[in-house]
C-alpha cells in the first residue's frame, strides 16, 4: 500500500503515467511507464524483440534476501539481444514479487559487464518508429529495476559500454574491479543514452560530470569513477588480497553492510530513499510518515525496544 500511495503521488507530480510497483499484502503489483496513449503497447514489443534471440538474463534468488541477476551474452560481450530484453524485463517483474528480498547484485557473464545492445537487434530495428518502442521498454525495465525495494549494486567487470553504463545507473550502488571500464559511447554511434542513462546519470555525478563523461565518451576507470562518484567502491584483486573470494562474493559482502537487517527495514529504508529522490520535498516527507508508520511498532521495532532498553 505505501508504494501504491507513492505511486499516486508520483502520478499527480508529473507527467509519467504509471511510475512504481504497487506493494499490496498479497503481493506486489507492477505497473508501466508508459501506456497505450503513448503508443506504449508492451506485448507488441515483447514479441517483436523475441525475434532477435540469443543470450539469457539469469536470476538467482538466494536464501540470504539477496539476488545475483546475470546478464550472459558473453560470445557477443553480454550485449543485450531483443529477446535478453524481455528477459530482463521478466526477471524485473519476479523481483517485484520477491517479498523477502532484500539486496541485488547485477553483473554480467565472463569477467565482463555488458557492451550494450547486440547490433543485429538494431540494425533490424532501425526505424525511429522501432527505435522509440525498444526505447521505451527499455526505460520502462530499468526504472522498475531502480525502484525496486531492494538495496541494488552494478558488479562491474570488464566494460560496460553504451547500454550496459546505462545498467549501471539503474543500480543504487557500482562496484569496478581492478581494470574494468565504464564508457558512454553512444556519441560514438550517433546516439544520446536512450535507456535512461542520462538522467540517472545527472542524479548520480552531477550534470557537469554527466556532459563531460556523455559529450566525451570517456572511459572511466576505476580510480576515476571514484573521483567523480560513479563508482562507489574497487574490488580487491585476488593477487592483492588471497582469500578475498570471487567479485560475486566480495559484491554480496560489501553489499551486506546496507542489506544487514530484517527485510521490512531494509525494504522500507529504500522507499523513503526512492520517495526523496524522486518526489518534491512536501510530497516526500508525506511518504515518509507512511514508511515510517508501516515499521513504528512492528515485530523489529518492538524487538530492539526490548533488547535496547537503554541507550549506551
Amino acid at each position: 500500500m505505501v508504494l501504491c500511495a507513492l505511486n499516486t503521488q508520483l502520478l499527480r507530480s508529473s507527467s509519467c503515467c504509471a511510475l512504481m510497483a504497487r506493494l499490496q499484502t498479497s503481493g506486489r503489483r507492477r505497473c508501466c511507464l508508459y501506456s497505450s496513449t503513448q503508443g506504449f503497447n508492451q506485448e507488441e514489443i515483447r514479441q517483436k524483440l523475441r525475434a532477435f534471440p540469443g543470450g539469457s538474463v539469469d536470476l538467482l534468488k538466494q536464501d540470504s534476501g539477496v539476488a545475483v541477476l546475470t546478464i550472459n551474452n558473453p560470445a557477443r560481450m553480454n550485449a543485450f539481444s531483443g529477446s535478453m530484453m524481455v528477459d530482463l524485463e521478466e526477471k524485473v517483474s519476479q523481483l517485484e514479487n520477491w517479498t523477502e528480498g532484500k539486496g541485488l547484485v547485477v553483473r554480467g557473464a565472463a569477467e565482463t559487464f555488458c557492451s550494450g545492445s547486440d547490433l543485429n537487434a538494431v540494425r533490424a530495428i532501425s526505424s525511429p518508429q522501432d527505435g522509440m518502442k525498444m526505447c521505451m521498454f527499455m526505460q520502462d525495465a530499468l526504472t522498475r529495476l531502480l525502484r525496486l525495494p531492494l538495496v541494488s549494486v552494478a558488479l562491474v567487470e570488464g566494460r560496460a559500454l553504451g547500454g550496459g553504463a546505462e545498467l549501471t545507473t539503474a543500480c543504487d550502488f557500482r562496484l569496478m574491479a581492478t581494470g574494468s571500464v565504464i564508457q558512454f559511447v553512444h556519441k560514438h554511434m550517433g546516439l544520446v543514452p536512450g535507456w535512461g542513462g542520462a538522467a540517472r546519470l545527472v542524479h548520480i555525478v552531477g550534470s557537469q560530470n554527466a556532459l563531460k563523461l556523455l559529450g566525451g565518451a570517456v572511459k572511466v576507470d576505476p580510480e576515476r569513477g571514484l573521483d567523480v562518484g560513479l563508482a562507489d567502491g574497487v574490488l580487491e584483486a585476488d593477487e592483492d588480497t588471497p582469500g578475498a573470494g570471487t567479485p560475486v562474493q566480495q559484491a554480496e559482502d560489501w553489499l551486506r553492510r546496507y542489506t544487514e537487517g530484517p527485510v521490512p527495514v531494509i525494504q522500507a529504508v529504500k522507499k523513503v530513499v526512492l520517495a526523496g529522490r524522486e518526489l518534491p520535498l512536501l510530497e516526500a516527507l508525506r511518504m515518509e510518515k507512511e514508511v515510517f508508520g508501516t515499521v513504528w511498532g512492528a515485530p523489529a521495532n518492538l524487538q530492539a525496544l526490548a533488547s535496547k532498553s537503554k541507550h549506551k
